[in-house]
């Protein structure tokens, strides 16, 4: 939609994703992200955090939330990109607060600092819902036939030689590149 603000932040997890399920069998999960800066204290010459911080709500839907649940854990460095949506409420004492929270479209592990192992979790046709955990775990180590990215390189090049195929130096092999 028009004018809805995207942004992305990278941040800590507060605490574990909660995944639970909607009436009607849809995966949701909750958690919070924590962004502090980090600040060179000129003084002792150390990097610290900085004393305001950004903590945020977000939520993720279908098979990303559930995904979410089974990959990321508290204290995990993540980078979480949606649409920013703001909501206004009156508390138990009638004060009127105003939150804001991410509707998150992508998350993932940050690779700053550690590594990741990524297992493709196949799609069986439902568009993700239904799909449980034991489903995809199911699916990991298995390279599908079909899949592009289970092999280091495309079949027309010899491995590590992307740009050397059939093209005559053409960084790809095909008529359509590879991403």
């Amino acid at each position: 939609m028009a004018g809805e603000t995207v942004i992305t932040v990278v941040g800590n997890l507060v605490d574990d994703v909660e995944l639970r399920f909607t009436p009607a069998g849809a995966a949701v999960a909750k958690f919070r992200v924590a962004s502090v800066p980090r600040v060179k204290n000129r003084e002792t010459d150390q990097w610290e955090d900085a004393k305001d911080g950004l903590f945020l709500s977000c939520s993720v839907w279908r098979q990303a939330a559930e995904n979410a649940a089974e990959t990321l854990t508290r204290g995990m460095r993540v980078i979480v990109q949606g649409r920013l949506k703001q909501r206004s409420y009156e508390d138990r004492e009638g004060v009127k607060r105003t939150v804001y929270e991410l509707d998150v479209e992508e998350v993932g592990p940050s690779l700053k600092g550690a590594t990741a192992k990524v297992t493709k979790v196949s799609s069986s046709g439902s568009g993700g819902q239904g799909q449980g955990r034991s489903q995809g775990r199911s699916q990991q180590g298995a390279a599908s036939a079909d899949d592009p990215w289970a092999s280091g390189a495309p079949a027309s090049a010899p491995a590590g030689e992307w740009g050397s195929g059939a093209q005559g130096g053409a960084p790809y092999a095909g008529d359509e590149p590879p991403f």
